[in-house]
Parts: structure tokens; C-alpha cells; sequence
């Protein structure tokens, strides 16, 4: 029997996270990696492990990550976003129930994508906003 897969793609900063999830025993890889040896601080790993804890999945699926662009937070963010995305697309057929992931990811605040970027340097400034040092003579 084939195993069906579920996509999920998540954003963030300048990170883009392409999610294929699986039924199987809770393995996550991260562009061919484990999600351990790819991410240094475990506070990321438990950051993008938070939706399939908040649904009680951590164990369910296998995940399988491809992602670029951006840093370690901004990655974490869009794998958290992309996994978010793949389990409301396993759990489509129970969206009107009071149990279902939506109403539980939504009330968390996995669903929205978070849209803050890195904002542009302006002519005539230092950074984005950062103006050169006034001097009065």
C-alpha cells in the first residue's frame, strides 16, 4: 500500500521550507539531515516541533524538510509553518468539529505567517533608519 503525503510550505524572513509528511515513527530530516545535527540549539527544535506537540503527533509522522535561505530562526519558523500547513491539510475532513487541528493550531498561532522582514536601506542613512551622527558645529 502506498503511503499518502502531505505538503506543507512555510516562510519566513527569507526562508522558504518545503514540508512532505508521512505517516510513520516521528522522524524529522532537514535537507538530508537530522533535525538534531542540522539545527545547533535545541531551542529551535522544540520551536518547530510545537504544532505536532500541540496536536499530540510528535510520534505519528515522519517529516521530510527541504529548506533555504535566511538563519537558523528564520528557518525554524517557516519548517513550523510548513508543518503546520501539512497537518490542516491531514486533518481537512474534521475542520468543522470543536477538536479539530485548525481551531487547536489557530488558538496557538501556527497558522498565521509571521510577515516581518528585513526592512531596506534608505539613500542618505546609515541602515533602514539609522541616520548619520548629528553634529550642531
Amino acid at each position: 500500500m502506498e503511503k499518502k503525503i502531505y505538503l506543507g510550505t512555510g516562510r519566513r524572513k527569507s526562508s522558504v521550507a518545503q514540508v512532505k509528511m508521512t505517516s510513520g515513527s516521528g522522524k524529522i530530516t532537514v535537507n538530508g539531515r537530522d533535525v538534531r545535527e542540522f539545527f545547533p540549539y535545541e531551542t529551535n527544535v522544540m520551536d518547530l516541533m510545537q504544532p505536532l506537540v500541540a496536536t499530540n503527533n510528535e510520534k505519528t509522522f515522519d517529516i521530510e524538510v527541504k529548506v533555504n535561505g535566511g538563519g537558523f530562526t528564520g528557518q525554524t519558523g517557516a519548517i513550523r509553518l510548513g508543518i503546520t500547513r501539512a497537518l490542516l491539510e491531514y486533518d481537512k475532513a474534521n475542520e468543522e468539529k470543536e477538536d479539530s487541528y485548525r481551531k487547536i493550531l489557530k488558538r496557538a498561532g501556527f497558522v498565521t505567517r509571521d510577515s516581518r522582514i528585513k526592512e531596506r536601506k534608505k539613500p542618505g542613512l546609515k541602515a533602514a533608519r539609522r541616520a548619520p551622527q548629528f553634529s550642531k558645529r
